[in-house]
């Protein structure tokens, strides 16, 4: 899915470079180095500024401005000295993945066991114990929805080796 938004902004931002200044080709895209950021970035403006002249700020605005909405992007911002960072729609993007957009079946061989949610009953359970199990389903779930074969193996109060610790350490600690 990320790959299919990828390739539609840089199409779009392609054919506004294009129909602003004639200059044809792709436009390169990349994942910003901090995710506070966005989720892709656009570096054309640094690429025209030599060919039109410009500052790559002043590029970016108008690109920007230009482009418009695209299908699975919630925002443009500029960002620096002239970069585009897009900020994906995240309904969207989450949509796309469930209905299996963006990416050809896999096809697995074999089994694929998710173990998950193995909480220490000698302990008190805590939050974490919750978010490891939602994760654990939720990692299940994806492959499933992408054609692997799953097996999930949910041990709830698995007594087995903290009761022999335990065990050990009476009878040890007893005398």
């Amino acid at each position: 899915m990320f790959h299919l938004l990828e390739k539609r902004i840089a199409e779009a931002i392609a054919a506004r470079i294009e129909a602003l200044y004639g200059v044809a080709g792709m436009t390169q895209t990349e994942q910003p180095k901090q995710s506070s950021f966005g989720e892709i970035a656009a570096p054309a403006a640094f690429q025209l500024s030599r060919q039109l002249k410009k500052a790559p700020k002043v590029i970016a605005g108008e690109l920007a401005a230009a482009v418009g909405t695209i299908e699975g992007v919630a925002a443009i911002e500029i960002a620096g000295n002239g970069y585009l960072n897009l900020r994906l729609d995240r309904g969207y993007y989450a949509a796309g993945l469930l209905a299996g957009e963006g990416g050809a079946a896999v096809t697995a061989s074999g089994k694929i066991i998710v173990e998950h949610t193995n909480i220490n009953p000698n302990k008190a359970a805590h939050i974490g114990h919750l978010r490891n199990a939602i994760l654990g389903d939720t990692f299940a779930r994806m492959l499933r929805a992408t054609g692997h074969d799953v097996e999930v193996q949910n041990y709830i109060d698995n007594t087995g080796v903290q009761v022999a610790d335990l065990v050990v350490g009476f009878r040890h600690l007893a005398s």
